[in-house]
C-alpha cells in the first residue's frame, strides 16, 4: 500500500543527486508482481526522458527518483494509488495494479545549469591562457553523464583543431575551454542546452545528453600573433649582432608547446647552417635569428602561420606553434674581410713581414664559440710557411701580413677565406668562422716577386762558363745544382727562403732548359733582366 525503494547499487562518488525540477534521463524494466513485464526502455533502445516533480510522472515515480545517482540503480514498488489506480491502463495496466520498477538513472541536469570545469592539473607556468578568437589544439574523451564514451581524439591519434569563442564550437565548448593554459588538463560537463540539445546529434549522443569531455590543451595561438623572444643567455661581450644577409650556424633544439620534441641538431651533431631573411627558412624563424650575439641562447616561438601553417610538416602537426631552443655558435656575412686585433707590438717593429718571407709563428685555433681545434704548442713546434705562397688558407695569408717579430694578434677568417662550406672533415665544420690567435717568432726576409735565386753582388760576365765545369758547351741538372749550391754556400747567391733547394733549382733549370732536352746550351741561357716579361719564374 505504500511506495518502496530498494537501493539495490549506488556508486562511490555521487557529486550530484536527483531534486524536484531536474531533467533525468534513465532506463527501466516495468513488472507486475508476478514478473510479468509490461514496458522497457531497453527494448525500445532509448532512455526514458522528462522532468521530475512537475506532473509528467505516476506519483509514485516522481517520489521514487528523488534522491538518486547518476548510474544509481533502484527497485521500486509503487501501490496503485500513486500510480494509475482503480482505472489502469486499457491493454496494458489492470486496475488497481501494484507496480515494479527496475531502475537506471543515466543522466541528471537542471534547466539553470552551467557549464562545469574541474582543473584537475595546472602546468606551475602558465604564461598565456585561453581567450576568445585564439585557436587552439586539444586531445579528448567525450563521454556521457554514466561514463559511456562516445568520442576520443586519442582513439584518432589526432588532436582536435578549432577557433575558441566564435561559434565552431557547441557553446559548453567554448565556454569550457576558456582560460586554459597549454599542458592544463580539465574535465568539463556540459549540460544538453549548452550542448546538441533535444535532438542530439544525428550519430552518438542521444537527445537531451549531458556531455563530459576530459581535455587536455597541447596548443594555442591567435592569428594575430607574431614571434616571440625569450632571451635564455646573452654573452657579456657581444661586439656584433646578426643581420639580413648573415650566414648564421646554430644548435637547436625544436618542440611543439606542449614539449614534444620533433627534431634537434644535437641528435645529428651538426649544426644548421643558413643565411637569414633571405626565405631558406620559416618566416617565424627568418625573424627571431636576427639580432643575435655569437654564443647567444635564445627560446623563439613561432604561430603556425609563420612557421608549417595548417598543413604542417612530418613530424609537426597542422597549426602548431613551434618553440626552438637555440644557441648561436657563429655567423658572418659573405662581404666580410679578415679581422685583425693586435695585442702586442714591440717598441722596435721596423721589419714587417711581406709576401715571400719565410715566417715561424705559433697559434691557437679556435671556432668563434670558443671551441679549441689546433694548437702549435701543443704539438711543441713552431708553424712554418712562405707567405702569398699558398701553404696556408688564404685568410692566414692576409692576416700574417705587416707582422714584426714578437708581435702577438687575433686573426679572424670568414670561412669564403678559410675551409668554406665543406670545411675540414673530422676537424674543422663547414662554413665556419676561424679564430686564430697568433704569435711571430722568427721572419726571414724573402726575394723579390717573381724570382727563386738573387746574387748577393755582381753578376759574372762569363757566367755560362762558369757553371759549364766541363767546358763542353751544355749545362746538365747535375752541373746547375752544384753551381748554385756553391753560390749560397759561399754566400754570393741567395734562395728563396722556405722551399726546398732540389725543388727550386729543378724549377730554375727547366726554365732555362727552353727545348727540354735536359741541356742548357749558351743561346738558351739567359739572366733575369734579359727575359722578356713572362709568366714563370727564371734565375
Amino acid at each position: 500500500t505504500e511506495l518502496s525503494v530498494e537501493r539495490r547499487f549506488v556508486p562511490e562518488s555521487c557529486p550530484r543527486a536527483v531534486r524536484p525540477g531536474d531533467f533525468v534521463r534513465y532506463h527501466y524494466l516495468g513488472a507486475f508482481p508476478d514478473g510479468t513485464r509490461f514496458d522497457s526502455s531497453y527494448d525500445r533502445g532509448s532512455t526514458f526522458n522528462v522532468f521530475v516533480g512537475k506532473g509528467q510522472l505516476i506519483a509514485g515515480m516522481d517520489q521514487a527518483l528523488v534522491g538518486m545517482c547518476v548510474n544509481e540503480r533502484r527497485f521500486v514498488k509503487i501501490p496503485p494509488k500513486l500510480a494509475y489506480g482503480s482505472e489502469g491502463v486499457p491493454g496494458v495496466i489492470p486496475p488497481n495494479a501494484v507496480l515494479h520498477f527496475d531502475v537506471l538513472l543515466i543522466d541528471l541536469w537542471n534547466s539553470e545549469d552551467e557549464v562545469q570545469v574541474q582543473t584537475y592539473f595546472k602546468p606551475e607556468k602558465c604564461p598565456r591562457t585561453v581567450q576568445v578568437s585564439d585557436f587552439v589544439r586539444y586531445h579528448y574523451n567525450g563521454t556521457f553523464l554514466d561514463g559511456t564514451l562516445f568520442d576520443s581524439s586519442h582513439n584518432r591519434m589526432r588532436t582536435y583543431d578549432t577557433y575558441v569563442g566564435i561559434g565552431w564550437l557547441i557553446p559548453g565548448m567554448d565556454q569550457g575551454l576558456l582560460g586554459m593554459c597549454v599542458g592544463e588538463k580539465r574535465i568539463i560537463t556540459i549540460p544538453p542546452f549548452l550542448a546538441y540539445g533535444e535532438d542530439g546529434d544525428g550519430k552518438e549522443i542521444p537527445g537531451q545528453a549531458s556531455l563530459v569531455f576530459d581535455v587536455v590543451l597541447l596548443d594555442l595561438h591567435n592569428p594575430k600573433d607574431g614571434i616571440a623572444i625569450e632571451n635564455q643567455l646573452v654573452p657579456e661581450s657581444c661586439e656584433r649582432r646578426s643581420q639580413t644577409g648573415d650566414f648564421l650556424r646554430y644548435h637547436y633544439n625544436g618542440t611543439l608547446l606542449d614539449g614534444t620534441l620533433f627534431d634537434s641538431s644535437y641528435s645529428r651533431n651538426r649544426t644548421y647552417d643558413t643565411y637569414v631573411g633571405k626565405g631558406y627558412v620559416i618566416a617565424g624563424m627568418d625573424e627571431g635569428l636576427l639580432g643575435v650575439c655569437t654564443g647567444e641562447k635564445r627560446r623563439i616561438i613561432i604561430p603556425p602561420h609563420l612557421g608549417y601553417g595548417e598543413e604542417g610538416r612530418g613530424k609537426i602537426p597542422g597549426s602548431a606553434v613551434l618553440v626552438f631552443d637555440i644557441h648561436v655558435v657563429d655567423f658572418h656575412n659573405p662581404s666580410d674581410s679578415v679581422s685583425i686585433t693586435v695585442h702586442h707590438k714591440p717598441s722596435n717593429c721596423t721589419v714587417l713581414s711581406k709576401k715571400g718571407d719565410y715566417l715561424k709563428y705559433h697559434y691557437n685555433a679556435s671556432l668563434l664559440d670558443g671551441t679549441l681545434l689546433d694548437s702549435t704548442h701543443s704539438l711543441g713546434k713552431t708553424y712554418n710557411i712562405v707567405l702569398g705562397s699558398g701553404q696556408v688558407v688564404l685568410g692566414m695569408d692576409m692576416g700574417l701580413q705587416d707582422m714584426c717579430v714578437g708581435e702577438r694578434r687575433t686573426v679572424v677568417i670568414p670561412p669564403h677565406l678559410g675551409y668554406g662550406e665543406d670545411g675540414v672533415e673530422g676537424e674543422v665544420p663547414g662554413s665556419a668562422v676561424l679564430v686564430f690567435d697568433i704569435e711571430l717568432l722568427e721572419l726571414v726576409s724573402g726575394l723579390p716577386e717573381g724570382y727563386m735565386f738573387v746574387w748577393n753582388g755582381e753578376v759574372s760576365a762569363n757566367l755560362f762558363e762558369e757553371i759549364d765545369q766541363n767546358h763542353d758547351g751544355e749545362v746538365l741538372l747535375e752541373e746547375f745544382s752544384e753551381y748554385i749550391q756553391t753560390q749560397v754556400d759561399t754566400g754570393k747567391g741567395k734562395l728563396a727562403p722556405g722551399f726546398d733547394f732540389e725543388k727550386i733549382v729543378k724549377n730554375m733549370f727547366t726554365n732555362q732548359d727552353r727545348d727540354g732536352n735536359g741541356k742548357v746550351t749558351p743561346e738558351e741561357f739567359k739572366l733575369k733582366d734579359q727575359e722578356a716579361k713572362e709568366e714563370h719564374d727564371e734565375l
